[in-house]
């Protein structure tokens, strides 16, 4: 299979497994609703789905490096189909609690293993584009989840039908790469996770270091903009939709555009990648946190759905950069370990900033916790800063 060939391929099976699994952040206006959570609980949810992806990372990362990325493609996506339906067929808040905790776990083979493909296949000045490229898969999936969900499911049915529908569809693509996907075989054997070179890699310490804290800002923007757009915004939920898609939209712009960029700085000022993705993705996440700010401003709608674009293209933008950093600090036979890490970093942002961000919603205004997301971001950015004085 030719390098583009493989790239679009791997770019569709993250489009579908990500729909599944943002689907649910899309749909937190209608899930609050359903089951009378409240902004906090909302929070709590996404840490439930986060929890999940967390756990099971280093395993998945350990079996893509030691039978290759094809038998997670297929079991991932099966598993992720079969969340979302567990999600669209909950009769209870527990049942749909556990639901979204075994979606999260069943996603959590969606990095090491997308990532490991591109790795072995693309040649390195041309990862950075590559993996941009494949994050769009990404913010697609997500972008088209909360139209089918949030838009186009409730006007012939529930919002449970979208989810259902992208469950089923998440199991025959799964099907379809057990036929007909090859890709890169392991050496066979599947060793104990061992951290212990990590550790001694100051570049790779502080990337994750700062993954905390930019994951919590990613995260954190995803699970909550739906709702913050409906009751701070005031807008309708099918423009919160709208916003929704467009954040995905953006952030698909931005994954592609900031790793072209940084693919072109370091041929042109004979950089080694690892500087020019750093340097790139310092500009980037500054202007995330000042996109971030803007909301604590308590902005009319129109001015909301452009700081809903600048967010995308910055805060949902900046994890192709991130992942290319990742490979290039790393041997290749680490890869999907070290993305296992580095996902693990931003998960941890994810599990801790929703529920805190919810508490701060319900004890004073959305206007105070975007601000405090903002100040969590830019130390985020301070880590990154550090990256290339421990090269």
């Amino acid at each position: 299979m030719s390098s583009r060939r493989l790239v679009a391929s791997v770019t569709v099976w993250q489009a579908v497994a990500s729909a599944c699994y943002y689907a649910v952040f899309a749909a937190t206006p209608f899930v609050r609703e359903a089951f009378d959570l409240s902004r906090f609980l909302v929070g709590v949810l996404v840490a439930a789905m986060t929890l999940g992806y967390t756990l099971l990372l280093f395993p998945s990362g350990a079996i893509v490096d030691a039978f290759g990325e094809r038998p997670v493609f297929v079991v991932g996506l099966v598993a992720l189909g079969g969340g979302a339906l567990a999600v669209a067929l909950a009769p209870s808040t527990p049942v749909l609690f556990v639901a979204a905790l075994v979606l999260g776990g069943a996603y959590a083979t969606a990095m090491p293993a997308t990532n490991r493909a591109i790795v072995a296949s693309v040649p390195p000045g041309e990862r950075g584009f590559a993996l941009g490229l494949k994050q769009v898969g990404v913010t697609a999936g997500s972008g088209a989840a909360a139209l089918v969900v949030v838009n186009l499911a409730p006007t012939v049915g529930t919002w449970t039908d979208g989810m259902a529908a992208l469950g089923v569809l998440a199991v025959g693509v799964g099907g379809a790469f057990a036929l007909g996907y090859r890709g890169e075989p392991g050496d066979g054997r599947l060793r104990r996770i061992d951290l212990g070179s990590l550790r001694g890699n100051g570049p790779y310490v502080a990337l994750t270091a700062a993954g905390v804290f930019l994951g919590a800002g990613l995260f954190t923007t995803v699970g909550y903009l739906t709702l913050s757009l409906t009751e701070s915004v005031a807008v309708g939920a099918a423009v919160a939709g709208i916003g929704f898609a467009l954040l995905q939209v953006a952030g698909a712009v931005g994954r592609v555009a900031a790793g072209t960029l940084a693919d072109r700085l370091a041929r042109r000022r004979d950089l080694r990648p690892v500087r020019a993705t750093t340097t790139v993705l310092l500009g980037q996440m500054g202007l995330g946190v000042l996109f971030l700010g803007g909301f604590a401003l308590s902005p009319p709608p129109v001015f909301a759905l452009v700081l809903v674009v600048g967010v995308g293209l910055t805060v949902v933008g900046f994890t192709g950069l991130y992942y290319s950093c990742l490979a290039a600090i790393v041997a290749e036979g680490e890869v999907g370990t070290a993305t296992a890490g580095g996902q693990t970093a931003l998960n941890v942002g994810a599990l801790l900033a929703p529920p805190a961000f919810g508490l701060v919603t319900d004890a004073s205004s959305y206007g105070v916790a975007w601000a405090l997301l903002a100040v969590v971001v830019l130390v985020g950015v301070g880590l990154v800063a550090l990256v290339p004085r421990r090269l």
